[in-house]
């Protein structure tokens, strides 16, 4: 029987949007850096990015498309409160939507050997996965951890009471990634005893089988130097081969039990293990992770009048960023929501970038983080990872919208734009990096050692076109971006000056991108609403009231991170 691709459908799952690569431009003000180093080690140029995530994901891609080490995002959760004048049907289909363009952006984003880690509840987690299963691939499906959420039991739950969130976890290629292991505790290290005071130290009895192996070692037998002989028991096989039994006899790391007549076991030495720590479990309890009540005294430690609601704490990402990376990684987080994931990479040394388009990018993470950074957040893991400060960030928005419609309803250039901003977004938009050289006028943007991009809104001549295909060379090539060419076709200029490519702005890049669109946060301009009934003085109420609702609580993209309930 041939193997079927499962895929998960929903309603308007073909529509996709055409992004527009904005710049991002950096606002001083608003940026901060400690007044001085405190260690070698202090990191100045992570990010914090004010806008909608997914034109911010679009933005950042083409700068560190496999670059990213480690993505945490922690998306609103669908509980139906954004969403309450649609059907449940149009509102599942909408986060789902909404979730698979962000995805396969950050998936462009993660190195060969990163990972992604999402936090969700019950009420999507079984669709998320087999929707990260479609984008990365059933096979770079990791794991699903489990995290204690809540300590106490709701005496009013209606069925049972919920007191956990899913922790999703992908790799990029799984082949390629492997997470770092967990220190080990002073109660696991308790466990190793030396009753026969062995010159290596505590030890533990371990068994010498295992569950699999080769079919041909199933009558592996061993005679061991005191006589006994063993055979792993039945429907197993030998873990170890006869010369390492044999090494291990000879060293007297064989156990026969007290009375020596016990099957034999390895002897496992603490010393072998102290450096190697121990896999991570896939049930995270709140006494090591932290939980939702922990994570808000946290929040209230630089917000007490308006302590956001639904935060996670930071021993939570500290065991996901110890897992995933290791110190000066890159971690990106686009539901920044409290910005947890920047204090806890800032503290543990990881470079980090963040996104967030609700008013608490200001009210909460900027306050955050600059605690943070002046070492005067005492809270979290500070002491365990033994912070002290230092390291920066810097502060960027969204560019406006490069194309806008001039009063006849004509596509022109925003005017917002200046020529340098004008020259960085050609350059993005035709897949150059932005580099304005300081010796060559006309260079603004590379692609390779030899290929070029010149932007300027000048009308073009036949003598200044031949000025300029002569400074570039013919080892050389440009594309040349401007206002028009006069007195001939691009067809006839690439003919005259070949190593000119010719294109005119904006026309350029008017079929491109969807210009003008700032937020995708809520995006459901032409899906149908739920059938209306003949409405009353009393429906039109209570239909107001909703509208309002979703109104407050806003778009569940736009700014819910680390949304939680």
């Amino acid at each position: 029987m041939s193997k079927q691709k499962l895929e998960l459908t929903w309603i308007s799952k073909e529509k996709r949007p055409k992004l527009e690569p904005r710049i991002l431009l950096e606002d001083p003000e608003k940026s901060y850096h400690a007044k001085h180093r405190v260690t070698e080690n202090d990191i100045f140029d992570n990010r914090l990015i004010f806008g909608d995530n997914l034109l911010a994901l679009k933005a950042l891609e083409a700068e560190f498309a496999g670059k990213v080490k480690c993505v945490f995002i922690d998306p609103p959760y669908n509980t139906g409160s954004a969403f309450t004048h649609y059907d449940d049907g149009l509102e599942h289909s909408i986060w789902l939507g909404l979730m698979r363009d962000r995805l396969e952006i950050i998936r462009r984003l993660l190195s060969e050997d990163g990972s992604l880690w999402i936090t969700i509840d019950d009420n999507e987690c079984h669709y998320l996965k087999v929707l990260c299963d479609e984008i990365f691939g059933r096979g770079n499906f990791v794991a699903n951890a489990v995290w204690q959420k809540k300590y106490t039991i709701a005496n009013d739950a209606k069925w049972l009471s919920d007191n956990h969130d899913h922790v999703l976890i992908y790799a990029k290629n799984k082949t390629e990634w492997r997470p770092q292991k967990l220190p080990r505790t002073e109660e696991m290290n308790a466990r190793y005893k030396n009753p026969d005071n062995h010159p290596k130290g505590p030890w533990k009895a371990t068994p010498l089988h295992a569950k699999s192996g080769s079919e041909s070692n199933k009558s592996f037998s061993y005679t061991f130097k005191n006589g006994v002989v063993w055979s792993p028991p039945p429907g197993t096989y030998p873990r170890f081969s006869e010369e390492s039994l044999r090494r291990m006899d000879e060293g007297n790391e064989i156990w026969f039990g007290k009375d020596g007549t016990a099957m034999p076991s390895r002897k496992t030495f603490l010393c072998d293990l102290v450096d190697d720590g121990t896999p991570s479990p896939t049930v995270w309890l709140h006494t090591d992770v932290g939980n939702n009540h922990e994570a808000r005294e946290e929040v209230k430690s630089f917000n007490q009048t308006n302590p956001f609601d639904t935060p996670k704490p930071e021993k939570l990402l500290q065991r996901i960023l110890h897992l995933a990376t290791n110190p000066g990684d890159l971690v990106l987080d686009s539901f920044a929501g409290s910005g947890t994931t920047g204090a806890v990479a800032h503290k543990m040394g990881r470079r980090w970038i963040m996104v967030e388009l609700g008013e608490h990018c200001h009210t909460h993470i900027i306050p955050r983080l600059k605690k943070v950074i002046d070492g005067e957040d005492p809270g979290g893991i500070t002491k365990s990872v033994g912070w002290k400060g230092g390291g920066g960030f810097r502060y960027y928005r969204l560019a406006p919208t490069l194309i806008v419609n001039d009063r006849w309803g004509n596509p022109v250039i925003n005017p917002e734009y200046n020529a340098a901003m004008l020259a960085e977004a050609l350059a993005k938009l035709e897949g150059f990096t932005y580099a304005p050289s300081e010796v060559h006028w006309w260079q603004h943007g590379h692609s390779s050692e030899r290929d070029f991009i010149y932007v300027t809104t000048q009308n073009l001549s036949a003598n200044q076109l031949q000025a300029l295909s002569e400074e570039v060379g013919a080892e050389r090539s440009l594309l040349v971006c401007c206002s028009a060419f006069r007195g001939m076709t691009a067809t006839q200029a690439a003919q005259r000056w070949p190593n000119l490519t010719l294109k005119k702005i904006p026309k350029m890049v008017l079929a491109r991108c969807e210009w003008g669109h700032d937020d995708y946060s809520l995006n459901v301009a032409n899906l149908p609403l739920a059938a209306p009934s003949p409405p009353s003085p009393l429906l039109l109420a209570g239909e107001r009231r909703k509208v309002r609702k979703a109104a407050a609580t806003r778009d569940l993209f736009g700014d819910a991170g680390e949304d939680g309930q």
